[in-house]
């Protein structure tokens, strides 16, 4: 009995074994076997059937190929790139240009005269100083306690009829063709006699009355029947160690007491075109103090003459506001007491009077300025010149009402 021989090495044998070591055909040559061998068999009623079963099983072993084949995905295609816009570089900053030194710009200031400005001292200095000579250097004062200022003082309503100050006024005209100077005396009244000289005078000169004056209303008549205008000369507080006399408008007064003033003094005599002030430095700097004032005087119809003593009045800037008639000093006469003195502030006036078409100067009654000015009136209309009033300088200038 022959014996059965064990496969070595445990394998098994056979045809499944053998089926899976063979090489497997590719399939497109074993559909091509199937399909050959259906043509061979198809003339034969078996042979029919077998090529049935060999298509089917060629089907079949297609469809097992292609389903164990792992599923192929299709190509996709790689995600776009989100573009990015990328900001251009920053352009790098140009260098600084080196500063250039701009031209120096010049303060504003005030159109020059063509002669030397008048001095701005008061019109009547301390006994024994020099108004002329350079200030002295003083300690610094404590700075005073001032109120917040007013609010614009507000127009007043416009006037009706002729105002007092062109009733008032001795004609004289402003003209074109000829340069014009207004002559004003400050301080009349206290010294009757010296008072009577200048009202001697030939004219026509502005006359300012100081309200504490005696007999106020004889002299005033009397200077005004030899044809010069009147003026009330305001006493106000000066800066400087100065006695501007009785009833002075100070600014320690409290409102009521200014206006209590104010009307007294304007009711010291009639006839006058306006006024101006006496010393004053201080208060006239004063805005607040000096807006009721000037309303006032516009209420009345009169007109103001800043007698500038000092380069900070307020009269200036109050007056268009208020349409308030105005006019400024140009030149002191007699800030020295001479003669001489006297007859160069006349040339200097004349001076002034080319340039700007008029001026306005004032002086006081001291012998030197009456002496200088008797001497100068009778042939200033011989050299070119028109002799008139502060109220034909105002109307000239169209100032106010």
């Amino acid at each position: 009995m022959a014996r059965t021989r064990k496969p070595a090495s445990g394998r098994k044998s056979g045809p499944r074994s053998r089926r899976k070591t063979a090489a497997r055909p590719g399939i497109m040559a074993r559909a091509a076997s199937a399909f050959a061998t259906v043509q061979r068999l198809a003339g034969h009623p078996v042979g029919l059937a077998l090529s049935v079963l060999a298509a089917l099983t060629a089907t079949v072993v297609t469809a097992d190929h292609f389903l164990s084949r792992p599923a192929t995905r299709p190509a996709t295609a790689p995600p776009a790139q989100v573009q990015v816009a990328v900001k251009p570089p920053p352009v790098p900053a140009a260098p600084p240009l080196p500063a250039q030194p701009l031209p120096a710009v010049p303060p504003v200031a005030e159109t020059p005269e063509p002669v030397e400005p008048p001095p701005l001292g008061v019109t009547e200095p301390e006994p024994g100083t020099n108004p002329d000579a350079a200030p002295a250097m003083a300690a610094p004062e404590k700075p005073a306690e001032t109120a917040l200022l007013p609010p614009p003082v507000a127009a007043p309503p416009p006037r009706t009829g002729v105002p007092l100050w062109q009733r008032n006024a001795v004609p004289t005209r402003v003209t074109p063709d000829r340069p014009a100077i207004a002559i004003v005396i400050d301080d009349m009244g206290l010294d009757r006699k010296r008072s009577a000289r200048v009202a001697g005078l030939a004219g026509p000169l502005t006359l300012a009355w100081l309200p504490y004056a005696h007999d106020l209303p004889t002299q005033t008549k009397a200077a005004r029947a030899a044809g010069h205008e009147l003026m009330l000369h305001l006493p106000m507080e000066p800066s400087v160690k100065a006695d501007p006399g009785p009833n002075a408008l100070l600014t320690s007064l409290p409102a009521e007491e200014i206006r209590r003033r104010l009307t007294a003094a304007l009711a010291s005599f009639e006839g006058y075109v306006g006024v101006n002030n006496h010393m004053g430095s201080r208060f006239t700097a004063d805005r607040a103090l000096m807006a009721p004032v000037l309303a006032e005087v516009q209420k009345r119809g009169l007109l103001w003459l800043d007698s500038r003593t000092t380069p900070n009045s307020a009269a200036s800037g109050l007056a268009p506001p208020l349409h308030l008639p105005f006019a400024g000093r140009d030149v002191f006469l007699d800030n020295v007491e001479t003669v001489a003195a006297v007859r160069a502030q006349l040339a200097r006036t004349e001076a002034v009077a080319r340039h700007q078409g008029v001026a306005i100067a004032i002086g006081h009654p001291h012998d030197a300025t009456i002496e200088a000015l008797a001497a100068w009136l009778p042939d200033v209309q011989k050299r070119g010149f028109a002799l008139v009033t502060v109220s034909a300088v105002v109307r000239a200038r169209g100032v106010g009402g």
